[in-house]
């Protein structure tokens, strides 16, 4: 074989597999919206949710009760992972 009828194989090779690639992307992009419009039109629409209405401002009791826990787990953590 002459390196020129290798190199025009090659290229064939090349642009057969680069075709293909494409060509099956494409039709993945093509099915995967379709499939989107169908699930859209028979899917139900969710119910409206009441929105949360403002929570109510924590109690001291409750921030002592965090800054306890959180000094508790800073604390902890700083003992397991001394340098």
């Amino acid at each position: 074989m002459q390196d020129t009828e290798l190199l025009q194989e090659g290229l064939a090779l090349m642009g057969l597999g680069m075709g293909f690639v494409f060509v099956f992307l494409t039709v993945l992009v093509v099915v995967t919206t379709l499939m989107s419009l169908i699930v859209r039109r028979l899917a139900p629409e969710p119910a409206p949710s009441a929105p949360d209405g403002p929570r109510p401002p924590a109690t001291r009791q409750e921030d002592g009760e965090l800054m306890a826990v959180i000094g508790a787990a800073l604390h902890r953590h700083r003992q397991r992972h001394r340098r």
